[in-house]
């Protein structure tokens, strides 16, 4: 029949996953990092993860497609259910980590932090400040810090940080980097994200920002596993 149902543009698509979050039929999944509809039966027609898309990769078009089946959806919901949080995010399935501790010397002495400025949270941070003057700039996910041992050592030594959540936060990060970016001398940019969908909004934050400045400034993105690995 024909009827009309979403098109997503891969080309555009960030990976996210806000989408699929979003669609709260299931009709779209995360898969090699894009966003795809694996299930056209099971898309309405309506819309929700098109005003979800920070990327704008997501459309209408009026096709041949399979009749949206409610029934099919409701019974994939309820299974879904049993198996991972309400939510529906990849990003808050829950884990239990078992690590051997590194540290058999109970007088070691603890780590120095190596954090020049605060604040550091993106939404609290001065667009113009001295800290920024010839900066190695770092842009940090919330957990990463948390799932990665030796955060400090690695990546915060020498680096002015900003640290956000596009899952958690309202704010719109592009502007504010952009605002950064344009008003001061930063030298490189690092993005250090984690492995989950939705911290992809983070990532594609820092691009748009760099696109926007007019800046040719160098940028490194390094994802971090759940348990604490460099991917």
């Amino acid at each position: 029949m024909i009827r009309k149902i979403i098109k997503i543009d891969e080309e555009k698509c960030n990976g996210c996953g806000a989408c699929a979050a979003a669609c709260h039929e299931g009709a779209i999944e995360m898969i090699g990092g894009k966003a795809r509809l694996t299930r056209e039966d099971y898309c309405d027609g309506l819309g929700d993860c098109l005003p979800a898309c920070p990327a704008d990769a997501i459309s209408f078009e009026e096709r041949d497609a399979p009749a949206y089946d409610e029934s099919a959806v409701l019974a994939a919901k309820e299974k879904k259910a049993e198996q991972t949080p309400a939510c529906g995010c990849p990003g808050t399935q829950t884990k239990t980590l078992y690590r051997e501790s590194s540290v058999s010397d109970p007088a070691v002495a603890p780590v120095d932090s190596q954090l020049r400025q605060w604040p550091v949270q993106m939404k609290l941070v001065p667009v113009k400040a001295p800290y920024y003057e010839n900066a190695s700039l770092l842009v940090a996910a919330d957990c990463t810090a948390y799932a990665y041992g030796n955060f400090h050592h690695d990546f915060i030594r020498n680096h002015v940080v900003l640290v956000g959540c596009p899952k958690l936060d309202s704010i719109d990060y592009s502007e504010k980097l952009t605002a950064i970016l344009r008003e001061n001398s930063i030298r490189s940019v690092t993005v250090v994200r984690m492995e989950v969908p939705c911290c992809g909004g983070l990532e594609y934050a820092v691009r748009q920002a760099l696109q926007a400045s007019g800046r040719s400034i160098p940028l490194q993105v390094v994802t971090i596993s759940t348990d604490g690995r460099i991917l």
